[in-house]
């Protein structure tokens, strides 16, 4: 089986990539020319994938991939997935996010029509939530340039499975988040300072809304989800979440707490840190993951942040000692 993973350098994808090398995949990566080059994530099993270069934001490059690796299975992992810098760069976040998709698509559509696809959509698409928990048929109400790009990602992949018959599935995944995840995002942000207060280097953290609640899951877990969407005899599209919603104050209590701390005295809320339009609560329903799929996940949400602290806080010790002290951070 060939598989191809654009985002393969990020959280999910390198996940991804690290599943389907065990069941057996030939595993294809695709990256963007760049004078830096970031393969932390994927440093530990490089010689096991192989790298094509293309863009979301180039049809002809991703022309050329998808005749050239011909794969079997296509997981769109790549996006601009940031909320706040969707606000400061939304005309990038809409052409890599939204019209990335489609152009995959249509590489797809026009040069091999029999490979199966996987938006990796969000639950940022839900936004200002009709109903709770949400579901497959929960409306869209996105509170932010990310998130309505992310339903035209969503939109699109329906069309193309609907017009075409094209196997296109979207996996609308909540938050997940891993040792891997990038320090802009508020639970690697929280792990990465409590780590540093821990040792000595940081006095303060700064945060925003400590009142909005997400249904935080371990993106170990949801990759596993999304190869087994694309395992099923039918394309559909599938909510993946844990049901369970714990707030920004959780997270403070369960990371400081992981090293004896009291996240009072270290929290400071900086009002540049509020979204313009915030999603307060989101909360899913993967009834149908677990009834059609047989999926459930398997860490907890004490585990998954115990697990994040406990990696920061051996990088930060280790690059305290030396880079050779440093610890293997591309995996839990």
């Amino acid at each position: 089986m060939r598989v191809l993973i654009t985002g393969i350098t990020g959280q999910d994808g390198s996940y991804l990539a690290e599943f389907l090398l065990g069941k057996g995949y030939k595993v294809y990566g695709l990256i963007r020319r760049s004078s830096v080059e970031k393969f932390e994530r994927i440093e530990p099993f490089m010689h096991d994938i192989e790298l094509v270069e293309g863009d979301l934001t180039d049809q002809s490059s991703l022309d050329g991939v998808i005749t050239a690796v011909q794969p079997d299975e296509v997981y769109n992992m790549a996006a601009q997935s940031f909320v706040p810098v969707s606000y400061s760069q939304p005309v990038l976040t809409g052409d890599v996010t939204g019209l990335g998709v489609i152009r995959i698509l249509e590489a797809i559509r026009k040069h091999h029509p029999a490979a199966k696809f996987l938006q990796a959509s969000s639950s940022e698409m839900f936004g200002k939530v009709r109903e709770t928990p949400q579901t497959e048929t929960t409306p869209f109400h996105p509170r932010s340039p990310y998130g309505v790009a992310k339903v035209f990602g969503y939109h699109i992949t329906v069309n193309y499975r609907e017009s075409y018959g094209m196997f296109a599935c979207s996996a609308i995944g909540f938050n997940h988040e891993s040792p891997r995840r990038g320090l802009q995002f508020v639970t690697r942000k929280v792990t990465h300072q409590v780590a540093k207060i821990k040792c000595g280097l940081g006095k303060k953290l700064l945060m925003g809304n400590l009142d909005a609640k997400r249904d935080w899951g371990f993106a170990g877990d949801y990759v596993r989800a999304m190869w087994m969407i694309l395992q099923q005899p039918e394309p559909d599209d599938y909510v993946l979440a844990t049901g369970q919603t714990h707030s920004v104050r959780e997270l403070l209590e369960v990371a400081f707490g992981a090293v004896g701390l009291n996240w009072k005295d270290y929290v400071e809320i900086d009002p540049k840190l509020i979204r313009p339009a915030e999603v307060d609560t989101l909360s899913g329903d993967a009834t149908k993951a677990r009834e059609k799929l047989g999926w459930e996940p398997q860490v907890s949400f004490e585990e998954l942040i115990k697990m994040m602290v406990d990696v920061d806080l051996k990088a930060v010790q280790g690059a305290e000692r030396g880079p050779r002290s440093q610890p293997d951070l591309s995996r839990p």
